[in-house]
């Protein structure tokens, strides 16, 4: 993978993910960069095996994590979401919203990422149904959106997997990464 990657989405999201690095660990980074829209940012997900970390430079955050109450944090605050903690987070102020941070390990959150934004700005603002279930299929043990209702992820992904593979549509992910 070669780096810097920039990929957005057609609501406001721009995800710059920048170098690899090690922390003081010596665990692999992602440096990353954000920039989101106000009133704009991801759905409530989860990353099962990677922590998240970002920093405010510019505007307000909003943040979430499952079952509490949304907090905010302002200009030079951290926001760090741990794996396996489902989360969401968004602009909630009026200017743009610029943060910087990390991602470790970084595993496949590139082309994941990446291919469901794709699919997003494809399909009108959600990913299409065969790239949706294809790809929370394959890496079902690394990342979930908890913002997909149940009957759609047992019932409509297995049906859209199995008429888009007849379709061939599969193809287009030949070179996906193995999952972690």
């Amino acid at each position: 993978m070669e780096l810097p990657i920039t990929i957005s989405n057609i609501h406001g999201e721009v995800l710059i993910f920048e170098r690899l690095s090690k922390n003081e660990k010596g665990q692999d980074v992602l440096i990353v960069k954000n920039e989101v829209q106000p009133k704009a940012g991801p759905p409530m997900h989860v990353h099962y095996k990677q922590d998240e970390s970002l920093t405010v430079t510019q505007g307000r955050i909003g943040y979430q994590t499952m079952g509490e109450e949304p907090k905010y944090a302002e200009v030079g605050e951290t926001v760090t979401f741990y794996k396996g903690t489902p989360h969401k987070f968004w602009n909630a102020g009026d200017e743009l919203l610029k943060c910087e941070g990390w991602i470790s390990p970084p595993d496949n959150i590139v082309y994941f990422l990446g291919e469901i934004y794709k699919s997003m700005n494809e399909n009108g603002g959600r990913p299409g149904a065969f790239d949706a279930a294809y790809l929370m299929d394959r890496y079902k043990g690394e990342y979930d959106m908890y913002d997909i209702p149940v009957f759609v992820k047992k019932v409509i992904f297995p049906i859209a997997l199995f008429f888009g593979k007849l379709q061939g549509k599969h193809r287009k992910y030949a070179d996906a990464p193995e999952p972690c």
